[in-house]
């Protein structure tokens, strides 16, 4: 059987403070490797991009997170969801698929220090 690829939207967060974010868009990527193989493309592909402005490229990323899948409700989140972390972001020893990442998945690609951060205090960016 043939493996599964996906067209899926990563969206670069650099900033929650100042909600700074870059989407892009990935097509044929392999739901069968795992989230830890995907983060190592990521981090070895967003450098490459010349599309994207040098402080997105140039970022510590390091955490997946779910925001969106197709035919399912959005948050009114504007940058990232700040609840349900434990089913939505994603576990580095599992695959995508069984992550719960299907075709038209919309996922965060962040810091994850910046993340908790910005959970303990979400007002300070207001």
């Amino acid at each position: 059987m043939a493996a599964e690829e996906v067209t899926i939207t990563i969206r670069l967060i650099r900033s929650f403070e100042h909600r700074n974010f870059k989407p892009v868009v990935y097509h044929g990527v392999n739901l069968d490797q795992t989230v830890k193989e995907f983060i190592a493309f990521l981090k070895q592909d967003v450098p490459l991009r010349t599309s994207l402005p040098p402080p997105f490229r140039n970022y510590k990323y390091d955490k997946l997170k779910i925001i969106h899948q197709a035919h399912k409700s959005k948050t009114n989140e504007l940058v990232l969801s700040l609840e349900d972390d434990d089913r939505l972001l994603l576990k580095e020893d599992s695959t995508l698929k069984a992550a719960g990442i299907a075709s038209e998945t919309e996922i965060a690609f962040f810091c994850e220090e910046d993340y908790k951060n910005y959970k303990a205090n979400p007002i300070s960016s207001w």
